[in-house]
């Protein structure tokens, strides 16, 4: 009963401690443990003057009438425990209520003050120049992959050697069509251009000959067929 008397004044030194909703819940449940008990203790009493009463009212009338007496005065006293019982749940209940919504608030309060210590130098102002730089710096680096791709590195090349290599190419080509086929493809036909409009007499011989064999491999081919 030292809790209970603490809060109303009879705790001596215990008053003068500061009482928090925890110590307060865990002294009532104490009180709760105790109070239990008692209930426990006497309902047995009861059940036991109750037995008492029932086994001599036949017999001895004045032992049942005081086995009753007493089975009434448990009664009563089990009937305030239980009551101090209730009255008690009803406080914790009060107490651990209490002290959630106090929690609550203070959780509510501490995320109130982060939120202000976040936005302390925050407005909209300031994130639209920062939204507009980001825009800005963007746009820069856009800017910069272009020249950089666009750049031409290391000295620029010649088309008259790019045409000859593919000339070269393409007349590679067609002696593979022509060994492969045995038949003069139409290009090959064509005569390249000279720039003086005249073959040298080598090289008209050349192809003279070239000729002669490409028809020479045509008819092969033909009779082959």
């Amino acid at each position: 009963m030292s809790g209970v008397w603490g809060w109303f004044g009879g705790g001596g030194s215990s008053q003068k401690r500061q009482i928090n909703p925890k110590n307060a819940i865990l002294d009532l449940r104490s009180q709760l443990e105790m109070l239990q008990k008692r209930e426990k203790h006497l309902q047995a009493q009861i059940d036991e003057q109750d037995a008492l009463a029932r086994k001599n009212v036949s017999t001895n009338k004045n032992a049942a009438k005081a086995a009753l007496r007493r089975r009434k005065g448990h009664e009563q006293r089990l009937e305030q425990t239980m009551s101090q019982i209730l009255t008690l749940e009803q406080q914790v209940n009060a107490i651990e209520s209490a002290n959630i919504n106090r929690e609550t608030l203070a959780a509510m309060e501490r995320a109130g003050k982060a939120m202000k210590g976040i936005h302390q130098n925050l407005t909209p102002e300031k994130v639209d120049e920062t939204m507009e730089s980001l825009r800005e710096q963007n746009q820069l680096s856009e800017e910069i992959v272009q020249a950089i791709s666009s750049a031409q590195v290391g000295e620029p090349l010649d088309e008259d050697e790019l045409d000859a290599e593919l000339e070269d190419l393409q007349q590679e080509q067609l002696d593979n069509q022509m060994l492969k086929s045995g038949k003069v493809p139409a290009a090959a036909e064509r005569l390249p251009s000279v720039p003086n409009g005249e073959l040298p007499t080598s090289k008209v011989a050349a192809v003279e000959e070239d000729d002669e064999e490409a028809e020479l491999r045509k008819l092969q081919a033909e009779m082959a067929m």
